[in-house]
């Protein structure tokens, strides 16, 4: 499936990376990468607990801290999670429809 899928060092999965149109592919290559994709799918929410687990942990030392540039740091630090966590949303939700056809 490795032809089919990418790494995404950000978010973290692997997300598809397909070179022809869907209608290009064989019923057989579709039904793989559904299914791949649906484990794939199935492991985001895991993704995002450990993600929003990172931010709290963030977000108590930001209580601590009282240096300006730290602080600042760990803003961004957490600010870049909760995008991660939104960008990771968008691919489970987006693609619900995909996941469907696996039942069909």
């Amino acid at each position: 499936m490795k032809e089919y899928f990418s790494f995404d060092q950000r978010l973290g999965i692997f997300i598809p990376e397909l070179a022809l149109d869907w209608d290009e592919y064989s019923k057989d290559i579709q039904e793989k990468v559904l299914f791949h994709w649906e484990k794939i799918r199935g492991s985001i929410p895991d993704r995002i607990v450990d993600l929003e687990a990172e931010i709290n942990s963030k977000q108590e030392q930001l209580n601590d801290e009282s240096d300006f540039p730290r602080s600042c740091q760990l803003n961004s630090e957490i600010a870049e999670l909760a995008s991660i966590i939104n960008d990771l949303w968008l691919w489970y939700r987006a693609n619900q429809e995909i996941s469907a056809k696996i039942h069909h």
